[in-house]
């Protein structure tokens, strides 16, 4: 079974729980982290190895306040390995988004346009 993934919110990073077993995988808050490709590194490393034995069924949910630019091309790449997931196994993204944030509305569209997975954009 895989490991957990879990990194704690910060004032720069975001909090990631990534646990296959309870089938919950989640990175919500804020990112803007100095060095964003070495924050990301584990996350792409356990989605990888994850690939090679994920469950039937999996939903990924993003509930960012905010996110830079740098973290928005490591975002792509994660979403990209999620749709390399899809086709392994059934795959669900849920970009969830405050009401009044437009960016992060648009952010979430430009994504699902990329992308050839279930993409589902949820006003909370």
């Amino acid at each position: 079974m895989m490991p957990v993934l879990f990194i704690e919110a910060t004032k720069d990073t975001p909090r990631v729980l990534f646990d296959a077993e309870k089938n919950q995988f989640e990175i919500t808050e804020k990112s803007l982290p100095e060095d964003a490709i070495g924050f990301f590194q584990p996350i792409f490393d356990w989605i990888n190895q994850y690939i090679d034995n994920p469950n039937p069924e999996n939903t990924f949910v993003f509930y960012l306040d905010y996110f830079s630019t740098s973290t928005a091309k490591q975002l792509s790449k994660v979403l990209f390995l999620l749709e390399k997931l899809s086709e392994q196994a059934n795959v669900k993204i849920i970009w969830k988004y405050q009401a009044a944030d437009l960016d992060m509305y648009n952010a979430g569209l430009r994504y699902k346009k990329m992308l050839d997975v279930d993409f589902e954009i949820v006003k909370v």
